[in-house]
């Protein structure tokens, strides 16, 4: 299994942890027991956990190419939410 890691630094965690999982619910397994959430995807895992210093996330593949579609729709939905942060893109490094 391949294991890649990022924060993205905010004040409002919580609230993208929500929304995250609300929004990917319509389509895949998703899992939410208060500030952590497990989110099932074809091509991985994310594990995300949020705390007052912003969103911790973790994202598990078989392989390569599924570890990078796995952070990559994690990243663009997430990016996307938090629009008006103006966030840079994520800071991923291998998981260990």
């Amino acid at each position: 299994m391949q294991e890649a890691t990022t924060h993205f630094a905010t004040e409002d965690g919580q609230k993208y942890l929500t929304q995250l999982c609300k929004h990917f619910a319509h389509k895949v397994d998703v899992e939410q027991e208060g500030p952590r959430a497990e989110l099932r995807f074809s091509c991985g895992t994310g594990y995300l956990h949020a705390t007052s210093e912003g969103l911790s996330i973790r994202a598990r593949s078989p392989d390569d190419a599924n570890l990078a579609d796995t952070k990559s729709v994690i990243e663009s939905h997430l990016l996307r939410f938090a629009f008006r942060e103006e966030p840079d893109p994520l800071a991923w490094q291998p998981a260990g």
